[in-house]
């Protein structure tokens, strides 16, 4: 039935191992009866000794560059190190502050010397499609393309899908684009915190032309316009939008109008909604001097118009340019832009305050309580802060 009890020998493996098995007295497993007869079902074998562990150095993490290094491998048109950057600008962390104030100080006189269009319009307009069709040809045309697309974030998580970049499938593999989706993090206006820094960073690592699509838009949400030297509204044909030009808004604000997919069983509805819209803009007051803002019939599915619509682009930079327009706008811009940097970072240290925000507290607590009304608790707040 089993092996008969005997000192145990080494096999022919066990012997071939570089260090010699210690030897055992014993070989009879300790769960064996003392009364068995010199039988038993099993046996001990020794086991192989494990080889002695080497001790590793730990490894050394990621040598990251420095802000100079990252300048200057952006500047050069290095994608990862413009990525990087911008990642770096977007942070909140305190910490990156001052990375990101020495990358944009080094890289902003290689800056401001592309075109900047922002692209808006209401949600379902094709703005993503369009922004495809749009980008290939202007690479076909032998531009270097950024697309800023900024999405939508939860006002629960405060997450974005960040998708802009997986619809445009064809683009964002042409070596001539960047694509960059960015949250809007509760930014209102349709656009990043950060996308003015991001627009320079593009301009320096050589893109000639920078898309900036925004959020789906109702009237109100104007901010792009401060930020780039063309505003291009895509409206969408049947869905009673061209009445809403009536209340001006954004349609007041855009430089061209473009009616996306007249295409399909859209096609008399789309130019029904363009016939609208140029007697509505006819009305309007018009943003810049001595120009009114063309309205066209395009699809991005066929890519019809498209090439219409780059001709009128060109001919409302030429217009910009000749009449000094475009350079005055682009002072201002940037003096909008220094006025709410300063807003904001006042904002928050007067609110980082510990008087302050013992007293916001209180004040707070009995607004939330009943015990006094809103209006009266801001002017309660603002005298005792003075």
């Amino acid at each position: 039935m089993g092996d008969e009890r005997r000192e145990y020998e080494p096999t022919v493996c066990e012997q071939s191992t570089s260090e010699a098995v210690p030897q055992l007295e014993r070989v009879v497993p300790a769960w064996v009866p003392e009364d068995a007869e010199g039988t038993y079902a099993s046996r001990e074998v020794m086991a192989v000794p494990a080889p002695a562990q080497t001790t590793r150095a730990p490894l050394a993490p990621p040598k990251r560059p420095t802000p100079a290094q990252l300048s200057e491998a952006l500047v050069s048109g290095d994608r990862t190190a413009l990525a990087r950057a911008i990642t770096l600008v977007e942070s909140n962390a305190p910490a990156h502050r001052p990375l990101a104030r020495e990358i944009l100080s080094t890289i902003l006189p290689r800056s401001n010397k592309a075109r900047r269009i922002g692209i808006s319009g209401v949600p379902g307009a094709g703005k993503s499609t369009f922004i495809e069709a749009f980008g290939n040809l202007l690479c076909d045309k032998g531009y270097r393309v950024a697309v800023l697309a900024v999405d939508p974030s939860s006002q629960i998580s405060g997450g974005s899908v960040l998708g802009d970049k997986t619809r445009m499938e064809t683009l964002s593999r042409r070596q001539e684009c960047f694509i960059r989706p960015s949250p809007s993090s509760g930014t209102l206006g349709g656009v990043g915190r950060k996308t003015r820094e991001t627009i320079l960073l593009c301009e320096a690592a050589g893109y000639d032309i920078i898309l900036v699509e925004t959020v789906g838009v109702g009237q109100s949400e104007t901010e792009v316009r401060s930020m780039v030297d063309c505003f291009l509204l895509l409206m969408l044909g049947g869905a009673g939008d061209e009445l809403q030009g009536i209340k001006k808004g954004i349609v007041e604000i855009a430089e061209i109008i473009a009616v996306n997919k007249t295409d399909g069983d859209n096609v008399h509805r789309a130019r029904a909604t363009r016939a609208e819209l140029e007697r509505v803009v006819a009305f309007l007051h018009h943003v810049t001097e001595g120009w009114t803002p063309p309205v066209l019939s395009i699809s991005a599915v066929t890519g019809l118009g498209l090439e219409d619509l780059w001709r009128d682009i060109e001919k409302f930079f030429t217009h910009t340019q000749t009449a000094g327009i475009f350079a005055e706008r682009r002072r201002e811009q940037a003096i909008v832009w220094w006025r709410a940097l300063v807003e904001n970072e006042l904002k928050a240290r007067f609110f980082a305050k510990p008087n302050v925000a013992r007293l916001a507290e209180k004040i707070q607590r009995d607004i939330f309580e009943g015990r006094i009304a809103p209006s009266m608790a801001a002017e309660e707040f603002l005298a005792a802060v003075e």
